[in-house]
């Protein structure tokens, strides 16, 4: 997993210019991701004013490429133009927050479209999700409301994990993953880069959901996913390969030092399911406006 880092009691990110005041951002993108994830935002500033301390994080609006939305407030928080305006606010912390299960690598696409460094992006955790102090959060990843990491996992880069969800001991998820609202995984599960887990889906331990991976909402998985497939059902099983888009990005060159072993005990054990002989115990469519 690339670059994971602790997140800080709800925001992770550079220092703001001169070390004081909040640190301004920027979500990329305006859609249902998006909108939830200015909504934890704004519970954080809440939150930081109810404790008496100052904010930390400023919003200044979302980025979208649909210029019908420029200018437009959604939901209170107006959209200052297209995306690559990132570019002219060179201060101001960013969060991509695109993508959906018809297109889940728009994220990685995007992120690779604005090039920016790793410090630029923020780590955004919503106040009521449990972070045990033994997790790490990756830059540029979002944690809605209600998530519970309770020991020792690894969340990547770039990844989303939507209201509702558990991750349990040593599971570890990587960069540009999506582990969609009210996902179980059990412990020591490895999600890996660009898989997206769909809602309400339970995963038994250690198993391996490959990259660029689908698994259904409601489905049961009790064995490893290959990379590129589309599972779903309960057992899980496979139903086709991939979209072109995810079996695109399965194939793109990654970014130097990127996506490191998986440093985890979910990096050390292979899949307990019908492809693995893990030795742990038995224990937004594709545009930047979805």
């Amino acid at each position: 997993m690339s670059g994971g880092r602790q997140a800080d009691a709800g925001v992770s990110a550079a220092p703001a210019a001169g070390g004081d005041g909040p640190r301004e951002l920027l979500i990329v993108g305006a859609g249902g991701f998006a909108r939830e994830t200015a909504q934890a935002v704004l519970a954080l500033a809440a939150a930081d004013r109810a404790a008496g301390r100052p904010e930390r994080l400023r919003l200044l609006g979302h980025l979208d490429d649909d210029a019908a939305l420029h200018g437009v407030d959604v939901d209170g928080t107006p959209v200052l133009g297209g995306c690559e305006r990132v570019h002219d606010l060179p201060a101001a912390q960013v969060v991509v927050c695109v993508g959906s299960p018809r297109d889940h690598a728009v994220r990685a696409r995007l992120v690779r479209r604005l090039g920016l460094p790793r410090e630029r992006y923020a780590t955004v955790v919503h106040p009521t999700a449990s972070v045990a102090r033994s997790c790490t959060v990756g830059p540029g990843s979002v944690l809605l409301a209600h998530c519970v990491l309770t020991a020792a996992v690894e969340v990547g880069a770039h990844v989303a994990v939507m209201p509702h969800t558990v991750l349990t001991h040593d599971d570890a998820v990587g960069d540009f993953a999506t582990i969609a609202s009210g996902v179980r995984l059990g412990g020591g599960v490895r999600v890996e880069r660009g898989a997206y887990v769909g809602s309400g889906a339970l995963v038994r331990e250690y198993t391996v959901i490959g990259g660029w991976s689908l698994v259904g909402m409601g489905s049961v998985v009790l064995g490893d996913v290959p990379p590129g497939e589309v599972w779903a059902g309960t057992p899980a099983r496979r139903l086709r390969a991939a979209g072109p888009a995810e079996l695109a990005e399965s194939a793109e060159p990654r970014e130097q030092g990127a996506d490191r072993e998986f440093s985890g005990a979910a990096g050390r054990t292979a899949g307990r399911g019908s492809g693995g002989t893990g030795p742990g115990p038995a224990t937004g469519m594709g545009t930047p406006g979805i």
